[in-house]
């Protein structure tokens, strides 16, 4: 199915109300507007006034042989239009500004992560939606108060079929009309026994086996992330459902990690959606046809998209065919150190990198820092904006997680982790200390010992300064205001330090990690250099050396931006979940946190052994603890780090959660 079609099937959208056919040059062809309507009635969102609902489908043509266009792996290799070009289609969908006039239209691209949509979520307080129509789904709407045109496009060709989910219709590279085949690896960490594993990451589309048969067709089990690996033999495992899945004879056991490589054949030519995404902000901001023309450009990416984003400036496509920028600014959050597999031969661009699962994908490979650095180890010199012409103003926000779980560190610091990075003018950092990978509400599961409660998945909530942080981005983009400055853990500070001299509070109960998340030198085969994997599993060389956050003496991260829970805090927030129990202790969980909370009172405290200060020794009350959070909050707005419209509302969630503390939290109260 054509992307046109599947936009028409998700979307339940009409015939087409409006077609733009753009210049033969032009790398977007056609944009065809399948439908159109005001967003809320037509109501007016601040200054900026009504908005309007754009959805559709976007088709591009790509010259092969044009400089901006060569390092996407295989294009040569794709078929190609009478006029000599390569093309694609995306589903696409924009909210605009009606009345916004382009010299002051700021356009905010949030590649999709893995075919949703996050921005009004993130920094709306929305609810998820893959159509935001319902009020609910816009939240407080502050992209749409500051005026911000929100653009969403396919760029990933094997996200799961569902509703209203963005996706790349690309084609398939061949070797002058005949199949290509390759390499393909699948990974999976067992919890427990199970039948059947899929060969996509999170139910994505697979690539297609070649032959069921092939010896190349080879799955291991090992015990852990760096144990040998045990050959299964080939009789006691089958491809099945369609060659989607794998089924062993007895069962897929729990505590290990098994490991898939197959002949596979027909790769997508997965580099198109870093063009595609290329080409959609620069058709927004040059082209005059454009139904949402644009003066500026940002760039939103989280996680995987973050790091799609690291990826688009590290191999130069903010650069378009005109050689003109594309984006202005960029917000890259939570994606860690990492790139990803977002464009060589068979490719699956859902494959991430954590401690305990994905493992040793193209994911934190060398370059990691914006300036360039030397690896003392293999005496290569780059840096991620080396290779491009136009480098745009960039938020790199990264949680106390993607320190633990995606070696953050490695972006501001040496690769020999013995010095900190001078950081280039048009970029910042900011570590949001103590906080997991996303948002959650407070847990409702607790792991009780027999003194202290622990919750794993920390509500610690650093929306209010994304919020913050999207607005200042914008107003240093559009006005050249000065963003505030960077906040991150480093060296020279003592607040980045290795694992084993973190000092961990002895709180009962409680083990800090020995482990965190490792990005290593990788041999991925003599032909990586062109984007064609030829060994798998990949050759493993040193590692790059971890550091993580320093902490204080309740455990709390110390360096970065401190929100309202660490500067009055009620618990200890950690970054990171260690596993428990008998299936691989000691390792870290993907994504989540830990949730400490303190005593109520020095009683409490001394009758569970905790050394942390209880509540009401460090605040006395309720309104002693209400006057020291109101406070931080009027610093953290006077210091870029949270609007002043959502002052009200934080100090009004600390207030909730001095009243859970004291009267509904389960701790050991004997």
């Amino acid at each position: 199915m054509t992307a046109r079609g599947l936009a028409i099937v998700l979307l339940g959208l009409a015939l087409p109300s409006s077609i733009v056919v753009c210049p033969a040059a032009a790398v977007v062809s056609r944009v065809t507007v399948e439908s159109r309507q005001d967003v809320l009635g037509g109501r007016p969102f601040g200054t900026a006034g009504g908005y309007e609902k754009l959805v559709g489908v976007v088709q591009f043509a790509l010259d092969p042989a044009h400089g901006a266009n060569t390092a996407i792996v295989d294009l040569a290799r794709a078929p190609r239009d009478a006029s000599g070009r390569v093309t694609a289609s995306a589903n696409f969908m924009v909210l605009r500004p009606k009345a916004m006039p382009r010299e002051r239209a700021v356009a905010l691209l949030e590649v999709s992560n893995r075919g949703g949509k996050a921005a009004l979520p993130y920094f709306a307080s929305a609810a998820w939606s893959a159509d935001p129509a319902a009020e609910a789904a816009f939240g407080d709407a502050l992209p749409l108060r500051l005026g911000l045109t929100l653009i969403w496009v396919g760029w990933q060709f094997d996200v799961p079929l569902r509703d209203g989910a963005l996706r790349l219709d690309a084609p398939v590279a061949t070797d002058g009309g005949r199949p290509i085949e390759g390499l393909v690896r699948c990974d999976w960490t067992v919890d427990e026994r199970v039948a059947t594993l899929p060969l996509g990451h999170r139910n994505h589309r697979p690539y297609a086996i070649a032959d069921t048969e092939h010896p190349d067709n080879v799955l291991t089990e090992r015990d852990g992330r760096l144990a040998a690996r045990r050959v299964v033999p080939r009789n006691r495992w089958r491809f099945v459902d369609g060659e989607t899945r794998i089924a062993h004879v007895e069962g897929f056991a729990p505590g290990k990690i098994y490991e898939l490589v197959y002949r596979g054949r027909d790769p997508v030519v997965v580099g198109i959606g870093l063009a595609a995404v290329r080409d959609m902000m620069s058709y927004a901001k040059y082209d005059t046809s454009s139904p949402f023309p644009v003066r500026w450009g940002v760039g939103l990416g989280i996680s995987q998209t973050g790091r799609f984003l690291r990826h688009f400036v590290y191999q130069g496509f903010n650069t378009d065919e005109a050689r003109r920028a594309v984006f202005d600014g960029l917000f890259v959050h939570t994606a860690g150190a990492g790139r990803g597999s977002f464009n060589h031969r068979f490719a699956q661009p859902s494959r991430d990198a954590h401690r305990f699962s994905a493992f040793f994908y193209p994911t934190d490979v060398f370059p990691f820092s914006g300036r360039g650095q030397r690896d003392p180890d293999t005496g290569t010199t780059d840096g991620l904006f080396a290779h491009e012409a136009h480098v745009p103003k960039i938020f790199f926000t990264n949680t106390g997680y993607e320190y633990w779980g995606r070696a953050a560190s490695l972006i501001h610091l040496t690769p020999g982790a013995d010095a900190d990075v001078e950081l280039s003018p048009h970029e910042r950092i900011y570590h949001f200390a103590g906080a997991q990978h996303f948002v959650v509400d407070p847990p409702a599961v607790s792991e009780r010992s027999d003194t202290v409660v622990t919750y794993r998945g920390s509500p610690l909530n650093f929306h209010p300064t994304l919020r913050s942080l999207l607005t200042r981005l914008v107003e240093w983009v559009r006005d050249g205001r000065e963003p505030p400055p960077s906040a991150y853990p480093r060296l020279d500070t003592g607040t980045l330090v290795a694992v084993d001299r973190v000092r961990a509070p002895a709180i009962p109960g409680v083990g800090w990690p020995r482990v965190a998340h490792e990005a290593y030198r990788v041999d991925y085969g003599p032909r990586w250099a062109n984007g064609i994997i030829t060994l798998e599993p990949p050759r493993l060389g040193r590692p790059f050396p971890v550091r993580v956050p320093q902490v204080d003496a309740d455990g709390n991260e110390l360096g970065g931006v401190r929100s309202l829970e660490l500067l009055a805090p009620l618990a200890t927030y950690t970054p990171w979940s260690v596993r428990r129990g008998a299936i691989n202790p000691g390792e870290l969980v993907d994504f989540y946190g830990t949730f400490i909370p303190f005593a109520r009172d020095r009683a409490e405290r001394e009758r569970s052994g905790d050394p942390r200060a209880s509540a009401t020794e460090r605040y006395g009350d309720r309104t002693r603890y209400a006057e020291l959070v109101r406070r931080q909050a009027e610093t953290l707005a006077q210091s870029g780090f949270l609007l002043a419209e959502d002052v009200p509302r934080v100090v009004e969630q600390a207030e909730r959660r001095w009243t859970w503390l004291m009267s509904s939290h389960p701790a050991s109260r004997q």
